[in-house]
Order: structure tokens, then C-alpha cells, then sequence
């Protein structure tokens, strides 16, 4: 067993490296294109790597091994486990050599809002073959503890949250909140935001790696990355009902160097998105949906500064969902979004397959404003498939007085997923090419590039 579980192991390491190839920053107008694959079947489950319990005898002294309940879990779902956890934390992240933090299969280890900090001393491996869980809704939330996050890792380098457990966020009763942008029992909503807790974050961490476990029912974002470098996910399966509010799966900001793999989202809202501050961020083989797809976005809220290049969405699967990739900007803002590549993505029965929103905005009341994020360099390849036709195929929605420059069209065909009438896409103020003809036909694409921004020398690019 121990033999196999090794050569499992090392195995998922050395596909890991194999695939770890550093994105370069595109420059304008070129653009270096991956080779594109067949579809990928949306019908086969992406299952999770195994995971192995530590082997104690045959460790051969490399890594220690720290299971909670050598530091007082119980793992009965309901004892509070936060300070076994935070024990064994703290000891493991004073071993010079790397060490794991073991939670055994078959337990249920419930713990409060917690910070693990490091830096530690050597490399660390949460294995998380059992089940984490938070105190089950805001009533049972202690009063002192936040309410905005559940489990951070701050200043973490090299380490790993791995296993074949699971992580419920047993979500239900935050999402019945009556507080926007929660829609409340009976329908009704008042007014201000809700304070509800991120299941996982990270910050400020680095060289991260994040596999094989199953995450369901976060109150809000089932993953959120702040500050980091360096983030491989790989074969996660996260879940969540259609209309659980604010639950992304994955949020990342300010962060680069990701990598995110093999993975199945179903949320209640985008599988992945992207805010301001990201660069060289590389999806592969995702399953994204029902949902609100993958985003890039929203940013420039408020008139800030927001800055994303260099993100590759490839070979992945978007069924029954709001949108399909979607760069979603509000108006005010300033920065740019350059260097962004989809292809070979297959869309099921999907609203706004390819979309660009520089008019973002949760109200009705936005004002018009004349500054915004610069789109440019936006590369649309292989993308197949059936669209909901509540909503055109295609939108370029663009700003009036900064427009969408660059993007690049081949090989779409997007047809209706009920019906024969295919709707006509929509541009405003957006400029491009197709590099072949598509289904449906867009004719509203403007050549060339226009003189608003060959004039606008003092253009902030980022």
C-alpha cells in the first residue's frame, strides 16, 4: 500500500512540474497562439487524485507527521476542534524539516474562524482525508470571531491542502439572510451587505498548491487567493446550489502565477474570477457550470486603477450558465486588460457565450462617465457550441470614449440551443478582426484601430 500510495504521489508531483511552464507577457499584437484540440466530453466526470493517509513506519524519518487528534480533535461534527487544529499547526510549523498535518478519513472536525500563520520553518502539507466544517450559520457564529472569512492561511510558503476529504461550508442559513445581495426567505432584502465568511483564503502566501479535495456550500467565495504567487490547483470538484448567492468558486486578486487545472465548478456564481492586479494566469480542462462562468472582473469600481494580462482559458466545458467568459468592467475605472486568449471552449445551452461589459453595474442608477479600463488584445479561438437566446451569442460592449481595440475572432460557431432563429451579435465602439468566418456571422466588428486612442498618448496601459 505504502508503495503504491508513493508511486501515486509522485506521480501527481511529476505531472505537476512537467506542466509548470511560465507564461510570457504578450505585446500588442502578438499574440502566441497554443494548439487547439478537439472539444473536450463534457459527460465525463473529472474524478480527484487519491489520496493517501500518511505511513508513519515507513516515512523514514523525512517527514513528520501531525495528526489532530494526537492534539485533542474529537472529529464528532459537533466538539469545537479549533484549538487541536491550531496546536497542531503551530508544532508542525516549527519543524525545520517538511511536515504534515494529518485529518483522518471518517471524522467530522468542526472549527471556528481561524488564522494558521506563517512563514514556517519547512515545508507543510495540510492532508485533509476527513471533514472540515464551520459552526453551522450566523446564530452559532461566536460574536468576537469574523464574519467576512472562515479558514486563512496568511504568509504560508510552500504548502499544500490536499486529500480525498471534504470541506462543507454548510452555507444555508447565511444565504437566508434578508440582506442584499441575498434574496431572503420569503424574497425580501434590506438594504447594506451581508457579512458572510470566504470558506478558504489565502494571503499573502506563495509556492501554493491546492488538490484533489471536495468543497461544497461556502457561505460566500469557496476559495479566495489575495497577494499570492505561484497557486496550482488541480482536480478540485467544487459545488454549490444554482442559486446560492455570491458563492465563486475560485476568486483571485492580486495574484500571478496561477495555474488552475482539471477541476469541476457548479456554483451560483462565476466559477472563476479574476480582479485587478492578475497576470500570467493559466485555466485548463475546467467543467463550469450551472453558474455565472468565468470572469474577468468586475473591475475599475469606484474610479480605481485595475490591471489583469496575460490570462489563458483553454480546453474547458461552460453548460447551463449565465455567461460564458466574460471581461466585465465599470465605468470610471482606468488601467487596461490586455494580453487574454480563450480557446477551444465548449459551450452548453449558455447566455452571452463571449462577452465584453465595460457598462458593468448592480443598479439601475449608474452614471455615465467618460474614463475606463482599456480592453485590448483579446484573442476568441475555437469556441463551439449552443447559446441561450434570451441573450445574442456575442456581446462587445465597449466604452464610448475608450474602445475595445484588437480582438480576434476565429473559429466560433455558436448556435441556438432551441430553435432555428440565430440572433445577430452585438458591438458597440469595438474594434477588430476575423481570422475565419463564424457562426452566426459578425458583421458589426470595426477594422483598424481608432484615432480616440492612436491620439491618446498619456493612455495608462498599466
Amino acid at each position: 500500500m505504502s508503495l503504491l500510495c508513493f508511486l501515486i504521489s509522485t506521480q501527481g508531483r511529476w505531472h505537476h512540474y512537467h506542466h509548470h511552464t511560465k507564461h510570457k507577457h504578450h505585446s500588442h499584437h502578438d499574440h502566441t497562439m497554443p494548439e487547439i484540440s478537439a472539444p473536450p466530453e463534457p459527460s465525463i466526470a473529472l474524478a480527484a487524485e487519491p489520496s493517501c493517509p500518511p505511513d508513519h513506519e515507513n516515512s523514514g524519518g523525512s517527514t513528520e507527521v501531525f495528526d489532530v487528534r494526537k492534539f485533542g480533535a474529537i472529529g464528532d461534527g459537533a466538539t469545537d476542534d479549533t484549538n487541536a487544529f491550531k496546536m497542531a499547526w503551530d508544532t508542525a510549523c516549527q519543524v525545520n524539516s517538511p511536515s504534515t498535518i494529518y485529518v483522518p478519513n471518517g471524522f467530522s472536525f468542526m472549527i471556528q474562524s481561524t488564522i494558521f500563520t506563517g512563514p514556517c520553518q519547512g515545508g507543510l502539507v495540510f492532508q485533509v482525508d476527513g471533514t472540515l466544517m464551520p459552526p453551522d450559520g450566523p446564530e452559532e457564529w461566536p460574536k468576537n470571531n469574523s464574519k467576512r472569512q472562515w479558514l486563512v492561511f496568511y504568509r504560508v510558503n510552500q504548502m499544500s491542502l490536499q486529500g480525498g476529504g471534504a470541506i462543507d461550508g454548510r452555507g444555508q442559513k447565511w444565504w437566508d439572510l434578508p440582506c442584499k445581495p441575498h434574496k431572503g426567505i420569503n424574497g425580501t432584502t434590506l438594504p447594506g451587505p451581508c457579512d458572510s465568511p470566504v470558506a478558504i483564503r489565502f494571503f499573502m502566501s506563495s509556492n501554493l498548491t491546492v488538490q484533489g479535495l471536495k468543497v461544497k456550500d461556502s457561505p460566500q467565495f469557496h476559495f479566495r487567493f489575495d497577494g499570492c504567487q505561484n497557486v496550482h490547483v488541480q482536480s478540485l470538484h467544487i459545488t454549490a446550489p444554482a442559486l446560492s448567492p455570491n458563492t465563486d468558486g475560485i476568486h483571485i486578486a492580486n495574484t500571478n502565477g496561477v495555474q488552475i487545472y482539471n477541476s469541476v465548478i457548479s456554483n451560483g456564481d462565476d466559477c472563476i474570477s479574476i480582479g485587478s492586479g492578475c497576470y500570467d494566469v493559466d485555466i485548463r480542462n475546467l467543467t463550469c457550470g450551472p453558474g455565472h462562468g468565468i470572469s474577468i472582473g468586475s473591475l475599475g469600481n469606484h474610479n480605481s486603477k485595475a490591471c489583469v494580462h496575460n490570462v489563458t482559458v483553454r480546453d474547458s466545458v461552460i453548460k447551463v450558465s449565465d455567461n460564458g467568459v466574460r471581461i466585465k468592467t465599470w465605468q470610471g475605472g482606468s488601467g487596461a486588460v490586455s494580453s487574454i486568449m480563450f480557446g477551444n471552449i465548449h459551450m452548453i445551452s449558455v447566455r452571452n457565450p463571449i462577452i465584453i461589459d465595460q457598462f458593468y453595474c448592480l443598479t439601475k442608477d449608474c452614471l455615465n462617465q467618460t474614463s475606463a479600463v482599456y480592453v485590448s488584445d483579446i484573442i476568441y479561438e475555437g469556441i463551439k457550441g449552443t447559446y441561450d437566446t434570451r441573450s445574442p451569442p456575442m456581446h462587445f460592449g465597449c466604452s464610448d470614449s475608450v474602445p475595445c481595440t484588437n480582438i480576434t475572432l476565429s473559429d466560433i460557431e455558436l448556435l441556438p440551443a432551441e430553435g432555428d432563429i440565430v440572433l445577430d451579435p452585438f458591438c458597440w465602439n469595438a474594434y477588430g478582426e476575423l481570422e475565419t468566418l463564424t457562426i452566426p456571422p459578425v458583421y458589426c466588428l470595426r477594422e483598424g484601430v481608432p484615432r480616440s486612442i492612436l491620439d491618446n498618448k498619456d493612455m495608462d496601459h498599466c
